[in-house]
């Protein structure tokens, strides 16, 4: 009965290690050209707790807990590159799968994922 168990326990496992493995694969790079494409007017959202919308003009307009702040963001060598003053700043490679994106860092641990959305009203 405990080798049922176990060979249960290592089937589900392998079922979703390949589901993670699928997942990744649908996640494709975008290039400068495409990355002010799919977020100019548009924003990124974790749903919850922080909205960034980006606007045309390059405006960063960013919601986080209850608090608002403005910043810059623009493309740079294939990279969304954002100004938040005394917030975190830096450039970001874009992700996408889907609404789904990932803006990841070199050097860091793990990227910061969110939708990509049509901007919703906020106060």
């Amino acid at each position: 009965m405990a080798t049922l168990s176990r060979a249960c326990a290592i089937v589900a496992a392998m079922a979703f290690i390949g589901q993670g493995a699928v997942a990744a694969e649908n996640f494709r790079r975008l290039n400068g050209s495409q990355i002010s494409a799919a977020i100019s007017g548009m924003e990124i959202t974790d749903g919850t707790h922080w909205a960034d919308l980006y606007e045309r003009g390059g405006t960063l307009t960013a919601h986080s807990m209850g608090r608002k702040t403005n910043g810059r963001w623009r493309v740079q060598r294939d990279e969304l590159c954002q100004d938040r003053g005394q917030d975190s700043s830096g450039c970001y490679q874009v992700w996408v799968s889907g609404n789904k994106v990932e803006l990841r860092r070199e050097g860091a641990k793990l990227p910061v994922e969110g939708l990509l959305q049509r901007p919703k009203k906020r106060n």
